[in-house]
């Protein structure tokens, strides 16, 4: 990371503002060249930027950021121009003709502030959770783990058990060569205390149910009434709707927000036995197994015929010929609205009970599987006797510890991780 790269950081031209970025050792040099001196450090400056020709780009705001008391941890330094698409077209190729500087790939420069030790590799999962937050769960949940809630809990772990393996090694290192070493009197205790926290925290939501959106799935025979009911819930004719059995080939997905809270709502074929269509029978196994995968399934068939959990419905409440049911949760007409706003309601409840508490940490599937290893190291240190043993079993938890927070992590782990990141950031 020898180089300087720049990229315009704010949003896409034509805008009031815009800011380019730019990081690295000839960041200065960079300022320097179009706007003909360095600011004083950390104060906005008006200056006005020339290319190498001397013809004037733009009168705008520049900051000078020495590093290393950066974001990237390096010398840096904020443009802030006019935000139009020629200006920004100027500036950029006005930096891309400076020597030693490039322009920045997807994550960047986020990549460096975590390569600089600013953030660690949780935060920045954290902050790549923020940029494509798009309700308000996945705001509180993304910035608690960028802030780094969850990093403090890593470290405080991490802390605890380094004290126990220093106890072990205590142990080991003191023990008379004639007598078997014994394991710490309250060794147990503590590491069993760390291991019930960890599984605390296993037990907790994930963060993919939270990105992705809890998934709801319509199901029931043909002309049940799904594909309207579908529509009524996205607010949105995605779904074709006709008294033709079998309208329905596939399984149609919508993700929308309901009260600020992420649902993936799924139109599905009808179901039934016989088919002598082979592209509706796909259709069906389709339904079946979006069913299986689903979160809620909201049941339009005949009473009782739905999966275990699911909820029943009674559609289509407003037609005089409709099947009723003894036990409906709610009975619904997408056409008329009547049931809609309870089922909504009924809805959001639930799903909010399953999902992460607003601005609790949800674990990602890495980080999941790293803690569920260090829970199992954990638990396999206390079945020993043997301190050598134990101790050994601390230090894969520990390593597990480290590669939660990025001390020891792989390049192509990292490539896909900044690469969710746009440019810029």
């Amino acid at each position: 990371m020898t180089d300087t790269i720049f990229a315009l950081s704010s949003g896409a031209p034509p805008a009031a503002i815009s800011v380019i970025r730019i990081s690295g050792p000839e960041a200065g040099s960079a300022l320097q060249a179009l706007a003909g001196k360095l600011p004083e450090q950390r104060r906005a400056a008006v200056v006005t930027l020339r290319d190498a020709a001397g013809e004037v780009l733009d009168r705008a705001l520049a900051l000078w950021l020495p590093g290393p008391a950066t974001s990237t941890g390096e010398d840096m330094a904020e443009l802030h121009c006019h935000g139009g698409r020629a200006v920004i077209a100027s500036v950029e190729a006005a930096l891309a003709g400076l020597p030693k500087l490039r322009r920045a790939t997807s994550g960047e420069f986020t990549r460096r502030a975590f390569a600089n030790g600013k953030i660690d590799l949780a935060e920045a999962e954290g902050l790549a959770d923020l940029l494509s937050a798009e309700t308000e769960l996945q705001r509180k949940s993304a910035q608690a783990l960028a802030g780094g809630a969850f990093s403090r809990k890593v470290e405080d772990w991490r802390s605890r058990l380094l004290d126990s393996s220093a106890a072990l090694e205590a142990v080991l290192d003191f023990a008379d060569e004639d007598d078997a070493a014994s394991l710490p009197a309250d060794f147990a205790a503590k590491v069993d205390e760390l291991d019930a926290e960890i599984g605390d925290w296993l037990s907790r939501p994930r963060a993919e149910t939270l990105r992705e959106g809890f998934r709801v799935v319509l199901a029931g025979p043909p002309n049940s009434g799904k594909s309207t009911l579908f529509n009524a819930l996205i607010e949105s004719e995605a779904a074709i709707t006709a008294p033709i059995a079998g309208t329905t080939r596939d399984v149609l997905t919508q993700t929308v927000a309901i009260d600020g809270v992420p649902f993936r709502f799924a139109d599905t074929a009808g179901l039934r036995g016989e088919t002598g269509d082979a592209i509706e029978a796909i259709g069906i196994e389709r339904a079946r197994a979006a069913m299986s995968d689903a979160d809620l399934v909201l049941w339009l068939g005949p009473e009782g015929g739905g999966p275990e959990g699911a909820w029943e419905l009674e559609p289509q409440a407003d037609r005089q010929d409709h099947e009723a049911k003894q036990h409906p949760r709610h009975r619904v007409s997408a056409l008329t609205g009547e049931g809609m706003d309870a089922l909504r309601h009924d809805l959001v409840a639930h799903a909010r009970a399953a999902l992460p508490r607003p601005g609790a940490v949800a674990l990602n599937q890495r980080q999941h599987g790293l803690l569920a290893e260090a829970c199992a190291a954990l638990t396999a240190a206390l079945a020993q006797s043997d301190p050598l043993l134990a101790a050994e079993n601390l230090r894969l938890a520990r390593l597990a510890f480290d590669a939660l927070l990025g001390r020891t992590t792989t390049e192509h782990m990292l490539d896909a991780l900044f690469g969710r990141f746009c440019i810029g950031k």
